[in-house]
């Protein structure tokens, strides 16, 4: 999967640094991935949710932090949408 962007996860790791190791490893076995639906998803994360609209949630560092991203399957693209914490989600 290619990923859209790295920069985000990287921005937000400088200001949540207890994140930023479990947030790499989100990244790597993401763009390690080549998901053809959900179901794939869900074999490489077992926690994530569909948000609707093409959104999954990711859970990262045992459910302290979420990311929100929309998958497309057929070009094999994953955008960032929010990082963050339940409460700055909600």
């Amino acid at each position: 999967m290619r990923i859209i962007t790295h920069k985000t996860i990287e921005q937000y790791a400088e200001l949540h640094v207890d994140a930023k190791l479990a947030l790499d490893e989100w990244y790597i076995k993401t763009e390690q991935s080549e998901w053809k639906n959900f179901s794939d998803i869900k074999q490489t994360f077992n926690s994530v949710d569909i948000a609707g609209n093409k959104r999954y949630v990711f859970n990262v560092k045992g459910n302290s932090y979420r990311i929100i991203a929309i998958v497309l399957f057929v070009p094999q693209i994953v955008y960032i949408r929010f990082i963050g914490t339940h409460a700055e989600y909600d």
